[in-house]
């Protein structure tokens, strides 16, 4: 397999919001990592697998203090946490994250067909290697210890920009969204992104705690959601997706 001449990729997806993506994994793990500036301290919204660094390879993003916040503690959100001197992850997954507990593998001969969840992957989950003499197999997160525990109504304040912690469990226990009511922002991590190939059987899942927090994001007024995965969209594919999941899982 070639080694990729870069291993991010990063955009500008909407007002002071850089997406930053890892093109040589598979969509099925392909976690979007989000850059928000601030007035006064930038926040990343999780930080991808940790195959390669963000840090070294994305120096120019990382130009002032930036507290990484885990919406979850799937590892394909947590790979890069240990690269920062602040963390922040819900309480409820907080234990998970520091040390580094759950599956985590690149090899797609680890999965079973019924956790691909539907997706379409190929034959494997990389189609570049970070660098020469990557061990596929090797692959481990490192444990990244929480400086900041979170619980619902928690708010980053950027100095411009206030973004409130929305607990939204069913996923994980301790799946979170970020909330800017003055932009109708929301971060929703892996509780709802555009596929709506949304995961809800693994052993850290709850769907009747998911059908909860479905319902709730029905009630905010959003302009844009930024989700852990795919592309980001408005208010009506929200509400889509919302209704599609309550009619298929609510009792």
């Amino acid at each position: 397999m070639r080694v990729a001449d870069r291993w991010f990729d990063h955009e500008t997806v909407d007002d002071g919001v850089i997406r930053i993506v890892e093109p040589h994994v598979d969509p099925f793990l392909r976690g979007n990592m989000y850059l928000v500036r601030g007035r006064e301290r930038d926040l990343l919204v999780d930080t991808g697998l940790g195959i390669a660094s963000l840090r070294e390879q994305l120096d120019e993003l990382f130009e002032r203090p930036a507290v990484a916040v885990a919406t979850h503690r799937h590892f394909d959100h947590t790979g890069g946490l240990h690269e920062f001197d602040e963390v922040a992850v819900h309480g409820d997954d907080a234990k998970a994250v520091a040390n580094a507990e759950g599956f985590a593998s690149l090899r797609i001969e680890d999965y079973p067909p019924e956790e691909l969840g539907g997706y379409d992957v190929g034959q494997s989950l990389l189609t570049a290697l970070p660098h020469e003499g990557f061990d596929v197999g090797g692959y481990r997160v490192h444990p990244a210890a929480p400086t900041r525990v979170l619980e619902e109504g928690d708010v980053f304040d950027l100095g411009d920009r206030r973004f409130t912690v929305l607990h939204l469990p069913g996923h994980t226990p301790g799946e979170i969204g970020l909330w800017e009511e003055q932009t109708g922002t929301l971060f929703s991590g892996d509780c709802v992104y555009e596929s709506g190939v949304l995961l809800d059987e693994m052993p850290e899942s709850n769907i009747e705690d998911y059908v909860a927090s479905m319902r709730r994001l029905l009630d905010l007024p959003v302009r844009i959601v930024h989700g852990g995965h795919d592309d980001s969209f408005g208010r009506e594919r929200l509400h889509e997706l919302i209704d599609e999941y309550v009619a298929k899982r609510a009792l």
